[in-house]
């Protein structure tokens, strides 16, 4: 085996999903978050769209996100099913977070949105696995909330933002990942 193949098998094979509750008060650098980004520039592209659009947000954005978070579940959830918890929870984990990147995609018409929506996808693997080569935690959140951030993070009409990527450093040991055998996903075609 080459010695690329064992540096980047290893950091595809420990990368993790690391959770606001993990990370510790200790700012990321600019120049790493920007280490982050570049490597999600290189993420194939299908007549090179480059679909893939961020948003950073850092320290007051950070507060200010929760609050957008916690706006837009009361306007959008019934009083019915309006849990406290929930809505407290958006200011918490954000003020967790030392930076959470807004994944953005820009809608070309070119292909089809899948294949956009793809690209971006592999955007957002390169950023992860760059973070964990940096020792930096992260992981990729969806609320159905981020289909309203639209104008907080003042996006384009041919824009949406497709999850938000929070980051923060952290004292967690690699733990075994669970993954059931290739052999079971696999077929061959050979004759």
């Amino acid at each position: 085996m080459s010695a690329t193949y064992d540096i980047i098998s290893k950091v595809i094979k420990e990368r993790r999903s690391i959770f606001p509750a993990s990370y510790i008060k200790k700012e990321i650098p600019v120049e790493v978050i920007n280490q982050i980004l570049e490597t999600a520039n290189y993420a194939p592209t299908h007549k090179l769209t480059q679909p893939w659009r961020f948003v950073v947000i850092r320290k007051d954005g950070l507060t200010k996100l929760g609050q957008e978070l916690g706006k837009l579940y009361k306007e959008l959830v019934s009083p019915e099913q309006f849990l406290q918890k929930k809505y407290d929870s958006f200011a918490e984990k954000t003020s967790q977070a030392d930076c959470i990147i807004a994944i953005n995609m820009q809608v070309s018409g070119k292909i089809p949105e899948w294949e956009e929506l793809a690209a971006v996808s592999c955007a957002v693997q390169n950023m992860a696995l760059t973070a964990e080569s940096l020792k930096v935690g992260a992981y990729w959140s969806s609320p159905p909330l981020i289909d309203d951030l639209g104008d907080f993070l003042s996006l384009a009409e041919n824009e949406k933002c497709i999850g938000l990527f929070y980051m923060g450093y952290h004292n967690e040991k690699p733990w075994e990942p669970n993954r059931t055998s290739m052999e079971e996903k696999v077929r061959w075609i050979e004759g």
